[in-house]
């Protein structure tokens, strides 16, 4: 099997010839290829490469198409911030919107035509000509629903809102941020992408609780699946954080991938949701991957796969590889899947 064809069977519900690995590297590949995410997060020809010139080197099965957080908020109206050593970011002092009700004022986005959109998608169209046929490519669309209106009115200010504002208000302007982030996601289809995905990270239960979450986020999760998700482009949800409080909900949206931070029992998060949901992670970005050894990232590796018995895994970074990570580290994650997520070695956990 090639790397997509790996996928596919995950996807499929099959033992592919080995567990796939799809670490989420954009910084990380980047810096592999002598830059920071912040020097080419408006070239898209630089990113391509570094994503495919990464991928040839330490062997894992596609790309992740990411550059920061702030670009489909930037494309709504929001102010950002350009850091040359980093990625950037939405100046949150400066919101677009003061009251939420401002929201009808705004423009939908056009992914061909606002901010730095195109870019992103000339990256994977980039991609998709040189690999797509060998590669599986997920088009992140940059922010989910909920953490698009955090964005647009500030995350301090739009906490208060929950607690404070009509709650018809505040679903009318989330239905907004659902419709923009739907425009973003097809689009990265349209250009090659195998997938699409969001974060949506402010829903997470570090920060609102698994009931603000049931009503305020949930809902336009699962349009958006609805609205995109098509039997042959399955679709992906990246929360960070502890999600084990909202997994099944985040099953519930029939969403075929959940890539889940490293917080999370894998285990736990395979018996809350359902059998046909793939499970992406979940190494810890920091220990092991930028902090430990190799020995440690095979023994996280190993620790994944039995907790799940391989059952719908793709093995990935629990959140983005910082631009830091040990070379050594990314290269243990590949031969650790090679050795413990082996169809033959699958084969046994899934008979015990």
């Amino acid at each position: 099997m090639n790397s997509l064809q790996r996928i596919q069977a995950v996807l499929r519900g099959e033992i592919p010839d080995r567990l796939p690995v799809l670490p989420q590297s954009f910084m990380f590949a980047a810096q592999m290829d002598g830059y920071s995410i912040g020097q080419i997060n408006r070239k898209p020809d630089i990113m391509a490469k570094c994503h495919l010139n990464s991928r040839e080197r330490f062997g894992y099965d596609g790309c992740i198409i990411d550059v920061d957080d702030a670009s489909l908020a930037e494309a709504c109206g929001a102010s950002v911030v350009y850091r040359e050593d980093n990625v950037a970011v939405v100046k949150d002092s400066e919101p677009v919107l003061r009251d939420l009700r401002e929201i009808d004022g705004l423009s939908l986005p056009d992914p061909l035509r606002d901010g730095r959109l195109p870019e992103w998608l000339e990256v994977t169209e980039r991609i998709a000509e040189k690999a797509g046929d060998e590669c599986f490519i997920i088009g992140r669309a940059d922010q989910g629903p909920f953490n698009l209106l955090c964005l647009l009115r500030g995350a301090q200010q739009f906490m208060e809102d929950l607690i404070t504002e009509d709650e018809e208000v505040i679903l009318h302007a989330l239905a907004w941020t659902t419709k923009a982030h739907v425009r973003f996601a097809k689009a990265q289809l349209e250009a090659g992408a195998h997938a699409a995905s969001m974060g949506d990270a402010y829903a997470s239960p570090n920060l609102i609780s698994p009931i603000a979450y049931r009503k305020f986020a949930f809902p336009w999760e699962k349009m958006a699946v609805d609205e995109v998700q098509s039997r042959e482009h399955p679709y992906a949800i990246h929360i960070c954080g502890d999600t084990t409080g909202i997994i099944k909900e985040m099953g519930d949206t029939g969403a075929r991938i959940l890539e889940v931070d490293w917080k999370v029992d894998m285990g736990k998060a395979r018996a809350l949701v359902p059998e046909n949901t793939v499970l992406m992670g979940n190494i810890n970005p920091s220990d092991p991957m930028y902090l430990g050894t190799p020995v440690q990232v095979e023994a996280q590796v190993k620790k994944i796969i039995e907790a799940t018995r391989g059952r719908g895994i793709i093995v990935s970074s629990g959140c983005a590889l910082g631009a830091n990570t040990k070379p050594e580290n990314v290269t243990a994650m590949v031969e650790a899947v090679r050795k413990y997520g082996s169809r033959e070695y699958l084969e046994i956990l899934q008979t015990e």
